[in-house]
């Protein structure tokens, strides 16, 4: 090309919870049976969607309306459902107008991050969700700045950290949660979000707040939305039915804005991210329509509850599981339906490996993982791949020096669910001791 046309740093941005899947897929054609653990669709793993909930979206594919554009910010009717239950709580209070409706998170996530100036960063987590890092880095053209989330206390915020990062860095802007967390599946207690809202009061900043997964939650754990929190600090709260219904093919997805008049360069940022998604029109009407319809239903609050006690009970049998191995530094996930699972200091090389039967599947993948710069992890992550077929997801990948993998809770089949973690913590034993 006559000109440089990649911005600085592109080719570093990978989303490994896809990028493996090319790889597993072509492991599978050789006879090869994967248990997709890498990526939190519920769908793919055998979620059985009740006729209750078809019949509503079957319905509302019959009305004319949903084949329409609708308002950029979205369906009026479905905002104004979100309004009353967000003020409710007797917390932020807001309007139709401070919703924004998304094509799912991601393009959410691409907006809020993209209408920021370069030099203003969002203090993140780290290890975070990689939609998020690669968002905030690619607007800065600079890796992200993170504070640190501790295995060594339940995944909770280094708090110190976190103000040093803050009021050292002047560029700081906003602060980051995802909350339940993903991917390590950490539940924010109200007290450490209370310390963050006094963080971002103290230093004028605005929060960005991840919760998504916001209403699973289980183990006895608690917490409560940043609106029931947040005071006069600005914030934004991203909000989405992928997770929660279960419905990820939606691209479902919004943000809810909280005291965006309070200051007026965050009412300008608002107004941005308001502007760039009115150069799409809108977002898909179909399930925004469908929203309060499902979320009404008699039998919803049920249904939900059925699955976050499956979840609560795959996420202790994993934490049985994988707690006996030495060498990992294991906390039991209390929301959302991840695990995060570093591996001690020192434990990985790159000289591990594991014997694979098939000798294609075996060329592929030494192909991949004997490449200058691979991680330790990423190394583990693949030769398990090929071995067992189980598929996760290197924890490197997630914007942190931890390494070790990270898996979903979202096996239905209980003796499955075991056999899967019966035969990764067998070969995790096998290739430490290669």
């Amino acid at each position: 090309m006559r000109n440089e046309i990649v911005a600085p740093g592109a080719g570093e941005l990978t989303y490994e919870i896809r990028n493996i899947v090319t790889v597993a897929e072509k492991v599978q054609r050789f006879g090869v049976k994967i248990n997709w653990e890498n990526i939190g669709d519920p769908i793919v793993k055998g979620e059985t969607i009740p006729l209750w909930m078809k019949e509503i979206v079957a319905a509302e594919a019959m009305n004319d309306d949903s084949y329409a554009y609708c308002p950029t910010r979205g369906v009026l009717e479905t905002r104004e459902f979100i309004c009353d239950i967000t003020n409710k709580r007797g917390g932020a209070q807001i309007t139709p107008d401070d919703i924004i409706f998304f094509n799912g998170l991601g393009d959410a996530i691409a907006k809020v991050y993209g209408n920021l100036r370069a030099e203003s960063r969002v203090l993140m987590p780290s290890p975070t969700y990689t939609t998020h890092s690669i968002g905030e880095a690619s607007h800065a053209h600079a890796v992200p700045v993170c504070y640190r989330l501790k295995p060594e206390d339940n995944w909770y915020p280094d708090m110190e950290d976190l103000e040093n990062h803050v009021k050292y860095n002047p560029q700081i802007s906003g602060i980051m949660i995802i909350n339940p967390d993903n991917p390590t599946g950490m539940v924010y207690p109200p007290a450490v979000l209370e310390r963050i809202v006094a963080i971002a009061r103290a230093y004028d900043l605005f929060i960005i707040a991840d919760e998504v997964y916001g209403n699973i939650v289980y183990n006895g754990e608690s917490t409560v939305p940043i609106s029931d929190l947040v005071g006069e600090v600005p914030a934004i709260a991203m909000k989405g039915i992928s997770k929660e219904l279960p419905w990820p093919g939606s691209r479902c997805g919004w943000i809810e804005v909280y005291n965006g008049d309070r200051d007026p360069r965050f009412k300008k940022f608002v107004n941005s991210i308001l502007s760039s998604k009115m150069n799409e029109v809108c977002s898909t009407t179909l399930p925004q329509r469908c929203l309060p319809a499902v979320m009404r239903h008699p039998e919803y609050r049920n249904y939900l509850n059925e699955r976050i006690a499956r979840y609560e009970k795959m996420s202790n049998i994993t934490f049985e599981a994988l707690s006996k191995v030495k060498e990992l530094s294991v906390n039991r996930t209390n929301g959302a339906f991840y695990m995060a699972v570093p591996f001690k200091e020192g434990v990985l090389n790159h000289t591990q490996t594991l014997p694979i039967d098939i000798a294609e599947v075996r060329e592929l993948v030494e192909g991949i993982v004997n490449q200058p710069g691979v991680a330790p992890d990423k190394r583990f992550v693949y030769y398990i791949l090929a071995r067992t077929g189980i598929c996760v997801v290197p924890l490197s990948s997630f914007n942190t020096e931890l390494l070790g993998f990270r898996v979903t809770l979202l096996e239905r089949d209980e003796a499955e669910c075991r056999r899967i973690y019966r035969t990764l913590t067998e070969n995790i034993a096998l290739y430490l001791a290669s």
